[in-house]
């Protein structure tokens, strides 16, 4: 069975594991328990003060906290600094720079040493984060073009990369990365830090890395001293999704040493990587002192070291003096590396070292006598059926005093792994029993462990340690160090196996009964139940043993429900009795005798944590909780948190809200989750901190955890979130969740304004996932066709997607509706028809995804509704997820350009301006539709209007002539509304047309032939707005954007304009009133600029594209709204042309929070579009600027206004004309390249790379006279 084994605290009870029977009297070994009788006992020591815990996840070894728990763990156990011994003025010797301690009290002695400070409390990370710097880390690469450089996600344009820093989780952050390389060569990409020195033998590296889809062929982690270089870490794939966390132990390093990070790339291997948060943990000796606190060592070099360092196979002092001194000499220690020593009789261990073993991936790969690739030490694959055993000599504890044991060992590569230490006592005339003291399992990292035994024996006996691990898995032994109580009988007598009894196998062979049945597999009557359906909450046995050790437990019986612990620092978890334990005094059910969970001081040297964890549990249901009592004391700081493991994941779910000293009790969400996961506590308290300090678990209960378990909200997929979630629930694949939560500040729901609702913040709580779900329970469809309408909220100046998805069992899933970007500070409602399958058996799920692809706002559900039948036809089609329901007669088809190799179409569709995007087209060549022949496109029914509407689309014609693009709307009967034969361009164009529809009614989209080879004609972003249609590039703003188009644009960061108004609740600045109306109900379009600077440059909104003009006449009012002091905001105007951008107009920030008004003559001499730019003047600053009222009067001049009272910088009428030579020039250039194309290429001119550059013009940026163009423009946009 799984079972907790204790690992024996320092001086507190501690219980015996697996132990059926006492042993008879006259010997005794005691464990931290402090019974007498055959226990292992450890000598009192100090909890660490010195080594704080990590807040990341690690393969096996650590768990990630949110960076906010970060400054609290660091806290926790951190001592005084000591700056009697550094000098107010400091010149750092050379020897002391970069090694981890402050000597300086600016720590400038540690600045760009791979990190940027350290802590001047010793034990504290030292960290780069590369936000600010490089923190001295150079590329060396070979390779010009595969090096690595600084970078964010927010300046890359596009490609593999991460979309965000590990850091700040946002596309703000920076990190180191290597880009790809499209050479067939093979390259090599390294990073080295600057010369670091004296590593401690605590130190601990840890960092992220991300790679890409495309993946690397190799990544290596090396660390250089002298001459020998040390593979700390390798691996070839596969790469795991997201950020993903490396930690190594580089272990005691004596004088200088550098670290080196690199990735090799080849031609099925592009390379791009990332690397962020490189963190030195505890990697700095003690620094000297004048005196030692009772009971500590003063080494040579004035450092201070616990009693327990002593003579322990590693250097603390850092001058190892802890380790020669007169004591540690009478020890008998046996490092392996002139063969077993005393410890001569081994069965399945391999005398071996790293130099000598390079195919197994988990062998280890340094000694940890040497803490070289050259030293010797023990290692077994041993299979559990067969374990391998090292005995050591007959010992005899000399007087009173303990025999001790300080052991190192390595357990990696398989949770399998396992590692016993078993007591056998020559008491004559009594059974020769091997008792159990010590067990640990699991995969504790790569790296050497430290523990201890202490033994009080009146009889001979000796030691037994037994190793097993699963596939894959090394379990490791090195630096068996006997104290000098422990007296061989070699000289009084000769070894002899036939004196002892045989080794009690049975205990070492299964985890659980096995019987007949195959290994893993347990054994219950004569059903063999497999791995996977252990702990799985479906009880296979009658009896239920297959559910017994599964977390569930009140930790009375040895076996304390399957947790087990894995720490492998200064601290553990342990079953205690209440009365022996400090703590409450009793148990959570107020019994004195009875057993909990209890944080006890432990002797391994890594980090500090406890750690205890489940078996692999799962999968688990929507209802699945935890209840569980604890008690927690820490001051000032401490930890007790529930961590969920899911493969390298780590999610925290539950942190003990504050301190205190009795038994509470709490409830915690598990959700719905797949198989594998665990469920771990992890603790971190100063046990010798002022006052009681301690934690316990007790109590714990997993319920409702079956996937089969179902309540009547199950099937309550309608839901407004005011009483509850109703039948919908969070999913667990990523650290983002949704959140029900209250109408408050910037945030309200759409049923009442005052009620609940589900939100998703990319940003808070911190997270790292690529996205978060919201979805139901199984569903039986109640009719073939169901409609789904619900109200979503997109709003921010950087917001993600938001996804419909039906998943059916074995199937991939159906996208039925997605959104991105901001959509305005509103709710919009939207719905999707789900069409089912005939079999009355099939059941769907509905899930809700957003994706955190952006950063800057927030996404909301409300008012979720499910009905029998189809839907109406969707107010808003941007052709992304599906055809929308339009139906088609003729070679209508829905097309994306991705692969590049569509036969003719645009280069990009109108919605997101790529080639992924997708859009309608038809074909009309003379083979596909003959001249005169009609392809129609017809929607679905739209519902009755209450009142004038308007529909918009926006279509692309090819430049050679398509024909006719007639529209048609159908109710009671069939009208045409709009006919389009113009020529077509390099550009998507809007089309409008007003509805008046008392009753349903139906689009028809109508494409006449012309008959001219590769024509075509293309629709995209259908959309049905209140209110009539406005005139072209003129827009109030009261029902919408009007056809003005804010789509982000990367290479400005990303970044869009926003739709809101006074009255309704934002997070972001925003005029109270709009210029429309004058009221706080009136909208308008504005920009927060707070958002903008690293990450982005400016922001545009952007005009249908419009016709050439002599001169016409742009009038808008626009709003400022910066502190005092601060004039930061810019408003520019462009025209955008295939000649490039030309600046007409500008205006700085303006203090008073007042509309102005703005006019610009225009003049152009071809097709272009308005374009307003938001950008900064300087530093960014919270501000919001906005726009209202914006009148293009086609063919007009303006006339001058008199300028607002008070405003000393009036709006100018600035001329904006290029010069008509210049002009034709360029246009006769490009007309002589495209008849070149046509007449090379032979066919339809769609693909050369000069036609169409979305929305179809080029980026060159002029000026026009008299305006000036701060350096901050940009020109590439």
């Amino acid at each position: 069975m799984f079972t907790l084994i204790s690992r024996g605290g320092a001086n507190h009870p501690g219980p015996q594991v697996q132990r059926e029977a006492e042993a008879p009297t006259p010997v005794r070994a005691e464990s931290a328990c402090g019974a007498k009788d055959l226990r292992a006992e450890q000598s009192p020591h100090q909890t660490p003060r010195m080594h704080t815990a990590p807040h990341r996840a690690s393969c096996g070894s650590t768990m990630p906290l949110p960076s906010h728990l970060l400054p609290a763990l660091v806290l926790v156990l951190a001592g005084s600094p000591g700056w009697a011994w550094i000098p107010n003025h400091c010149r750092t010797p050379r020897d002391n720079i970069c090694n981890f301690v402050c000597d300086c009290r600016d720590c400038s002695d540690e600045a760009q040493c791979g990190y940027n400070g350290a802590s001047p409390t010793q034990g504290t990370p030292s960290t780069c984060d590369f936000e600010q710097d490089s923190c001295g880390w150079q590329d060396i690469s070979t390779s010009s073009g595969y090096r690595w450089l600084r970078d964010r996600a927010g300046a890359a344009l596009e490609g593999p990369g991460p979309r965000s820093d590990h850091t700040l989780g946002t596309d703000l952050g920076w990190y180191m990365a290597v880009g790809t390389h499209r050479g067939k060569e093979a390259s090599i990409a390294t990073l080295r830090s600057p010369v670091l020195q004296e590593a401690a033998p605590t130190c601990e590296l840890r960092l992220w890395y991300h790679v890409a889809s495309g993946g690397v062929a190799e990544l290596r982690l090396e660390l250089t001293h002298g001459t020998e270089t040390l593979a700390l870490w390798q691996r070839s794939g596969p790469w795991g999704p997201g950020w993903q966390e490396l930690v190594v132990v580089p272990g005691r390093i004596r004088g200088d040493f550098r670290v080196t990070f690199s990735a090799t790339r080849n031609a099925t291997h592009r390379g791009a990587v990332a690397l962020d948060d490189v963190t030195f943990w505890g990697c700095g000796l003690p620094t000297p002192q004048a005196s030692c606190p009772l009971g500590h060592h003063h080494c040579r070099n004035k450092a201070c070291v616990e009693p327990h360092q002593m003579c322990d196979g590693e250097d603390n002092c850092g001058d190892s003096s802890d380790e020669d001194t007169p004591t540690c000499s009478h020890h008998l220690s046996t490092n392996f590396e002139m063969g077993l020593g005393l410890w001569n009789h081994s069965e399945g261990w391999t005398w071996s070292r790293s130099a000598s073993v390079s195919e197994h991936p988990a062998w280890p790969r340094r000694d940890h006598s040497r803490n070289s690739a050259q030293g010797y030490f023990l290692a077994s694959v041993a299979e559990p059926s067969s374990p391998a055993f090292l005995y050591s000599p007959e010992l005899q504890a000399s007087g009173p005093h303990n025999c001790s044991l300080i052991f190192y060992h390595y357990l990696h590569g398989s949770e399998a792994g396992r590692l016993q230490l078993y007591l056998q006592v020559d008491i004559p005339s009594a059974p020769q029993d091997a008792f159990l003291l010590r067990s640990r399992r699991g995969d504790l990292g790569a790296a050497w462990v430290r523990d201890r035994v202490d033994i009080h024996s009146d009889h001979p006996f000796r030691i037994l340690l037994a190793g097993q691990t699963g596939p894959g898995g090394v379990v490791g032994l090195d630096d068996l160090i006997l104290s000098d109580h422990c007296k061989p009988v070699l000289e009084l007598s000769s070894w002899s196996p036939g004196r002892w009894a045989p080794v009690p196998r049975h205990q070492l062979t299964a985890l659980w009964p096995q019987g007949l049945c195959e290994p893993g597999q347990l054994s219950c009557g004569d059903l063999c139940v497999p791995q996977e359906q252990l702990c799985d909450f479906q009880q296979q046995c009658d009896g239920g043993e297959d559910e017994q050790a599964c977390g569930t437990t009140d930790f009375e019986t040895p076996t304390a429900g399957g947790w087990e612990d894995i720490s492998v620092g200064r601290l553990q978890w342990a079953r205690r009795r209440a009365n022996e334990s400090e703590g409450p005094g009793t148990d959570a059910g107020g019994a004195a005798a009875g057993h909990f969970l209890s944080l006890q001081r432990a002797w391994g040297q890594r980090t500090a944590q406890a750690r205890v964890l489940t078996p692999t549990l799962g999968p688990s249901g929507p209802h699945c909780e935890l209840h569980v009592a604890y008690y927690f004391q820490s001051h000032p700081q401490g930890l007790l948190a529930l961590v969920v493991a899911e493969g390298s994941a780590r999610e925290l779910v539950w942190e003990a809200p504050s301190s205190s000293s009795t038994w509470k009790v709490d409830t915690v969400l598990l959700g719905e989750r797949p198989r594998p996961f665990r469920l771990e506590f992890v603790s971190l308290v100063d046990l010798d901190g002022p006052g009681q300090q301690g934690a316990g678990v007790d109590n714990v209960i997993l319920k409702d955890c079956s996937p089969t378990v179902a309540t009547k909200k199950d099937t309550e997929v309608s839901c407004n979130f005011e009483r509850d979630m109703c039948g919908w629930h969070t999913g667990h694949l990523t650290d983002a969740h949704w959140r029900r939560m209250g109408s408050r500040g910037p945030g309200f729901d759409h049923t009442t304004g005052k009620g609940y609702f589900m939100l998703l913040d990319p940003t808070d709580p911190p997270a790292r996932g690529p996205g978060a779900h919201l979805l139901t329970q199984p569903q039986t469809p109640a009719a073939p066709q169901e409609c789904l309408s619900f109200w979503y909220h997109l709003h921010g100046p950087q917001i993600g997607t938001l996804r419909l998805v039906l998943r059916r069992d074995g199937k991939v899933d159906t996208l039925l509706w997605s959104r991105s970007g901001t959509h305005g500070n509103c709710w919009h409602e939207a719905w999707a028809t789900l069409h089912h399958q005939t079999d009355p058996d099939t059941q769907y799920q509905l899930l809700f995804e957003g994706l955190r692809d952006a950063y800057h706002g927030t996404m909301a559900l409300d008012d979720v509704a499910l009905r029998p039948g189809p839907c109406w036809a969707s107010k808003r089609c941007s052709f992304e997820d599906s055809a929308c329901g339009f139906s088609s007669e003729g070679p209508w088809t829905r097309q994306a350009n991705a692969t590049g190799h569509a036969a003719r179409g645009p280069r990009t569709d109108h919605t997101t301006e790529t080639a992924q995007g997708h859009y309608m087209i038809v074909d009309t060549s003379p083979q596909a539709l003959p001249r005169g022949h009609v392809a129609s496109l017809t929607s679905e029914e739209h519902r009755p209007l209450t009142q004038p509407a308007c529909l918009t689309f926006w279509y692309h014609l090819s430049l050679r002539n398509p024909g006719t693009l007639q529209v048609h709307l159908e109710g009671a009967e069939r009208r045409q509304v709009l006919s389009i034969s113009s020529h077509g361009g390099l550009a998507w164009r809007l089309g409008s047309v007003d509805v008046q529809a008392q009753q349903a009614w139906r689009v028809v989209f109508e494409a006449v032939a012309a008959g001219v080879e590769c024509s075509y004609v293309a629709l995209d972003d259908l959309l049905v707005q209140d209110g009539p249609c406005p005139q072209p590039a003129s827009c109030d703003f009261e029902t919408g954007l009007c056809g003005w188009s804010h789509l982000p644009r990367p290479s400005l960061g990303g970044y869009s304009w926003d739709w809101s108004s006074g009255t309704t609740p934002s997070r972001y600045p925003q005029p109270t009133v709009d210029h429309t109306l004058g009221t706080d109900a009136g909208h308008f379009a504005l920009f927060e600029t707070g958002v903008l600077g690293p990450g982005g440059q400016a922001a545009w909104l952007r005009s249908q594209p419009l016709p050439a003009t002599q001169a016409s006449c742009l009038r808008f009012w626009y709003h400022m709204g910066f502190p005092e002091h601060f004039y930061k905001g810019k408003l520019r105007v462009l025209l955008s042309s295939a000649q490039g951008q030309l600046a007409v107009w500008g205006a700085g920030g303006r203090l008073r929070h007042l509309w102005l008004e703005g006019q610009v003559e225009v003049t152009s001499a071809e097709e272009f579009q308005i374009v307003f730019e938001a950008t900064l003047g300087g530093q960014p600053v919270l501000g919001p600027i906005a726009l209202d009222d914006i009148e293009y009067l086609a063919g007009q001049r303006c006339q001058l206004s008199k300028p607002s009272q008070g405003d000393t910088a009036a709006a100018t009428v600035v001329p904006a004309t290029v010069g008509g030579a210049l002009l034709l020039l360029v246009l006769l250039v490009l007309l002589g390249l495209m008849g070149r194309h046509w007449l090379w290429k032979g066919g339809c001119p769609f693909w050369d790379k000069t036609t169409a550059v979305a929305p179809g013009f080029d980026n060159v940026l002029f000026n026009a006279d008299q305006v000036t163009l701060p350096a901050s423009v940009t020109n590439n946009p």
